[in-house]
């Protein structure tokens, strides 16, 4: 019994149970989508839906990445701890448990429409691509933008069943938003990252990081302007991006001596981002 508890443990550990923040960042495009779709008024088979799958890809989507990073996490002073790193679990299992999770997570969507379906085998090829991404190029984050927001297209595509090209923009704004705060969670690892060789934006960036994130938020919030527009949002909307870019400010203040773990609550401050902008966009539509 003991033992058993203590296989759970690993496995929750594996899926990052106990750190939920990648959970929220990537459930709150897909509720900006889902209520931009349904005009504010979601059916709720559809809501449960995406929140389910939302937590099931979130889990397998770790697992897939520590794999990847299986032999590189143990030099990393943030990760050294994580389970296959450690050997705590094998990575027989960890492949049975994200086959398991990724599973489960697609066979959610065949509850909607086949178009929903087809978004979702390429949603699934994106995350597994990302983690490897690293390796390669210095622009991983690019592909956890792309991963972390093609919640919205399917989203779009559950509510409408079909792809208004307002979609996309929803899409591409998103995905801008990874960009910022994983570039900020790179730059908690980026002198462990350096020396074993692992690639990402901030390395790239180097003492340039915090300005081009700064004009990344710029960015983001224009972008959202403009969704505004498009879907004829209320001015609570508009008000709460004004939130949302306080918040980025924020950030910057927390960023500015480029301090690990200043730069970690700079990441972990995101959820407040998405948070308000999604009570901005529910709250347009009761009114």
């Amino acid at each position: 019994m003991v033992a058993c508890q203590e296989r759970l443990k690993q496995y929750a550990l594996l899926m990052r149970i106990q750190k939920p923040i990648g959970i929220l960042l990537l459930l709150w495009p897909t509720l900006w989508a889902i209520w931009l779709a349904s005009a504010g008024h979601p059916k709720l088979k559809i809501l449960f839906i995406f929140i389910m799958g939302t937590v099931l890809a979130r889990s397998a989507g770790c697992i897939i990445n520590d794999y990847a990073d299986k032999n590189f996490d143990g030099h990393v002073k943030r990760t050294r701890e994580r389970p296959l790193a450690t050997r705590s679990v094998s990575t027989k299992e960890a492949l049975i448990l994200f086959l398991l999770l990724g599973l489960s997570a697609f066979a959610t969507v065949f509850f909607i429409n086949r178009l929903t379906v087809m978004l979702a085998i390429l949603g699934a090829m994106l995350t597994m691509i990302y983690p490897f991404m690293k390796r390669f190029t210095h622009l991983p984050q690019l592909g956890l933008g792309f991963a972390f927001s093609w919640g919205v297209p399917m989203a779009f595509a559950a509510e409408l069943n079909q792809l208004p090209w307002t979609a996309w923009v929803v899409f591409f704004s998103a995905a801008v938003w990874p960009l910022i705060y994983d570039t900020q969670y790179a730059m908690t690892d980026r002198e462990d990252d350096m020396k074993i060789g692992i690639k990402s934006t901030a390395i790239l960036w180097g003492g340039a990081d915090i300005y081009i994130i700064g004009l990344l938020q710029s960015v983001f919030c224009l972008c959202f302007v403009w969704i505004g527009i498009l879907f004829h949002l209320h001015s609570i909307y508009f008000f709460s991006l004004f939130i949302a870019s306080l918040f980025f400010l924020y950030q910057q203040w927390l960023m500015r001596d480029r301090d690990p773990q200043c730069c970690f609550q700079a990441f972990l401050n995101n959820h407040w981002v998405g948070m308000i902008i999604f009570i901005g966009i529910a709250g347009s539509y009761l009114q």
